[in-house]
């Protein structure tokens, strides 16, 4: 072989790694964004990076189910915020920092094999400083219309449509049991507020927080605020004054908890009548009735 074409052939092969390398980066900066994303739980940012088929799934999720999802990718409970670090050999590692604790996500070499991209990443916490709980996955990517997107978690296909199922029947029995206790909640605080101002309140309103200064009759300070609007976890709270009479009969009250959004907040509606019986049933999402089974 000639000085030229042995210089030549060298010089094929180091465009061949060269564009390897660059190809390589792709995959790796889109996986990037995706974890900056999801530290920072920026769903929309997040979506971007998704199939065409999960983006729709993802955009119809629960906010509750989308940020769950969000925190799967950085392994923590709390929004934190993304910063990245690159090493010597051009390998990021991107960090989710929160007051508790940091998420760091290292990369490895991305494996190209035509459309389809792998990135190892090598994932622990600040607080593991024996790496007994460090994770190794791989995360893979596809290119769909000239752009990576996420593909998988490990061996794991990222499947929205099938996990938004599983994720809103999980939401909807957290919210059921949350509304139970909700009305159980509002029913101690209606019972204090009883006592302290001999009458009970007009709204749920009067038995929230005060804005400024001590409680008082308009402003109880008895539930937070997202009780005494009147809606928390999925379901509207309603509160109605009933049996005061003019010869004297004590004023009762009920309590109904309905699901915002029947069949994907909530399926049962709860119902405390004027004797304190807690009721439950599926009302397609109307409000509930004495009538209903009972509940503890």
């Amino acid at each position: 072989m000639s000085l030229a074409a042995f210089l030549l052939t060298v010089s094929c092969v180091g465009n061949v790694d060269v564009a390897r390398a660059q190809a390589g980066d792709a995959p790796a900066e889109t996986l990037r964004g995706i974890l900056m994303a999801a530290c920072a739980q920026d769903g929309k940012k997040f979506s971007e990076a998704l199939t065409s088929r999960n983006t729709g799934a993802f955009a119809h999720m629960t906010k509750a189910a989308q940020t769950t999802l969000l925190k799967r990718f950085v392994l923590l409970d709390e929004a934190g915020q993304p910063r990245v670090e690159t090493d010597t050999h051009g390998n990021p590692t991107v960090y989710c920092v929160t007051p508790e604790i940091t998420t760091e996500m290292r990369f490895g070499k991305v494996e190209l094999h035509d459309n389809l991209a792998y990135v190892p990443l090598v994932v622990k916490d600040s607080t593991d400083t024996t790496d007994a709980n460090t994770k190794h996955i791989t995360m893979g990517l596809v290119k769909e219309n000239g752009q990576w997107k996420l593909l998988s978690l490990g061996l794991l296909l990222l499947d929205l449509p099938t996990l938004a199922e599983e994720w809103d029947r999980a939401e909807i029995q957290n919210n059921e049991k949350a509304a139970l206790a909700g009305v159980k909640e509002i029913a101690g605080a209606i019972e204090k507020y009883r006592v302290t101002y001999t009458h009970l309140p007009g709204t749920l309103a009067e038995l929230g927080p005060a804005q400024k200064g001590p409680a008082k009759s308009d402003q109880a300070g008895l539930i937070e605020k997202e009780l005494a609007d009147g809606r928390k976890n999925g379901y509207l709270f309603r509160y109605v004054i009933v049996g005061a009479s003019d010869s004297g009969a004590p004023a009762k009250y009920e309590l109904a908890a309905i699901p915002v959004e029947y069949g994907r907040t909530g399926t049962r509606s709860f119902y405390r009548d004027a004797g304190g019986v807690i009721h439950a049933a599926d009302h397609q999402g109307g409000v509930g009735t004495q009538l209903d089974p009972k509940v503890e």
